[in-house]
């Protein structure tokens, strides 16, 4: 009997661990991060970088997994079904959380309701490339190439409702000119056929035009948000241009909802030390997003105050979902 009872006890002692306790025994295995795009765009590169640098801050792998498709909806998906057990987390951006839920009818997850919000990694600013072909080197060349060819113009985005398709369709209402919009699985692709002139203009993460500008086979008409991007100082913003493509898009981590508190505040402080140290911001910086770092509950603020705004964006381009 007295044995009994110390089994007992020692079992309520266990469950009666202070949240700060679970999270210092965690991990004890391996941790997932999933990717919900192919390889080579920005949330794939910065993702990689988190994971290397996690793993020995963590003491366990951190495994970096692309689960692409249906504009990240494949990969946000399996991470809701996940377990909430601290082993699975995932990278979102603005647009498979704030965008999707006002283009996809039967969109599989909730951005609100299904995810822990775990921190924001930064701000996400968009080039407008055109292949150095086209021998167009402004913007204003740009919209009077396309006023001349009505319909001939392609835009190439990385997906249908994605912030690229989004900004897109913006470009157009409020410059009057004739796109058409065709959506790849992916920045990748599409830059790789904007450079083989396959498709006359794309707006795109800086990561992954940066190859394209470096090399001389793209070049960058303007920059989305309300400033200047530090990395291309020279380049201007469409609004500096007479085209209010201001509002700025977000990447960040998340994990399946019911995760532990302690360990989502335990990843987002390390992610958060890596992210604000002087490499962390200049890495980040090469790939295309200006490192705010956060909160959770800041980041859930962020993404409860940016859905409604680009649900009214959405809803005045008049774009629509597959």
């Amino acid at each position: 009997m007295n044995c009994l009872y110390r089994r007992l006890i020692a079992l309520l002692l266990v469950f009666a661990l202070p949240l700060p306790a679970l999270a210092q025994a965690w991990p004890a295995k391996p941790v997932r991060l999933i990717i919900p795009y192919p390889p080579g765009g920005q949330t794939d590169l910065i993702s990689r970088w988190l994971a290397e640098k996690l793993t020995p801050v963590l003491g366990q792998a951190v495994v970096a997994e692309n689960r692409a498709g249906a504009q990240g909806s494949v990969g946000l998906q399996a991470a809701k079904t996940a377990p909430p057990d601290g082993y699975t987390f995932v990278y979102t951006n603005v647009s498979n959380i704030s965008i999707n839920p006002h283009i996809q009818t039967n969109l599989p997850y909730d951005g609100l309701r299904d995810f822990a919000t775990v921190t924001q990694l930064g701000l996400s600013v968009l080039a407008m490339v055109v292949p150095t072909s086209l021998n167009i080197r402004t913007l204003a060349e740009f919209i009077d190439y396309t006023k001349r060819n009505p319909g001939k113009v392609s835009f190439a985005s990385f997906g249908n409702g994605s912030s690229s398709h989004v900004y897109g369709e913006m470009l157009k209402g409020a410059a009057g000119i004739d796109m058409v919009h065709v959506a790849y699985k992916g920045a990748g692709p599409a830059v790789q056929d904007i450079m083989a002139s396959h498709a006359q203009m794309g707006i795109h993460d800086l990561a992954s035009v940066a190859a394209g500008l470096s090399s001389g086979r793209l070049v960058a008409l303007a920059v989305t948000g309300p400033k200047r991007w530090p990395a291309l100082p020279n380049l201007p913003t469409f609004a500096e241009q007479g085209y209010a493509l201001d509002i700025a898009g977000w990447n960040g981590i998340q994990a399946p909802a019911g995760t532990p508190k302690a360990i989502v505040e335990r990843m987002s402080a390390e992610i958060n030390k890596l992210i604000q140290s002087p490499e962390g911001r200049e890495q980040i910086l090469k790939y295309g997003l200006l490192v705010t770092g956060t909160t959770p509950d800041e980041f859930a603020e962020v993404i409860a105050r940016d859905t409604p705004r680009w649900g009214e964006v959405i809803r005045k381009a008049g774009i629509k979902g597959d």
